[in-house]
């Protein structure tokens, strides 16, 4: 089953930076959004950052300022920079691509990578 494919998490400490990477090669179809969610233990999955037709962006308000999020077209791939991390942005990261299928949309989920950061 073709799905993106997630890298790039890890551990870092208060304060330290990562940039997990979606790639997705994959996906044949045009692509309409990208974004990186992600789900903390026992809470539900939330959306962190979106990139719409590789130009326009979103944020959660938590994430404004410190994450940037980005799109290489010829590579296929789409970047979360994570800057300023706090334990509170601890949780598994997956990366979800939209793409036009019909009169609606599909979604590609990754399996998920895991961002701890300790305090």
């Amino acid at each position: 089953q073709v799905q993106p494919v997630e890298s790039g998490g890890g551990l870092v400490q208060a304060g330290g930076s990562l940039t997990p990477s979606c790639a997705d090669s994959g996906i044949i179809f045009s692509i309409n959004v990208t974004a990186w969610y992600r789900q903390a233990p026992g809470q539900q999955r939330e959306l962190v950052a979106g990139i719409i037709n590789s130009d326009s962006t979103r944020y959660v308000d938590s994430v404004k300022g410190r994450f940037t999020i980005s799109r290489d077209n010829a590579r296929n791939m789409t970047y979360l920079q994570m800057n300023n991390l706090k334990p509170e942005d601890t949780a598994v990261y997956y990366c979800n691509v939209e793409v036009p299928f019909g009169k609606g949309f599909y979604d590609y989920w990754g399996q998920g990578i895991q961002v701890t950061v300790s305090s």
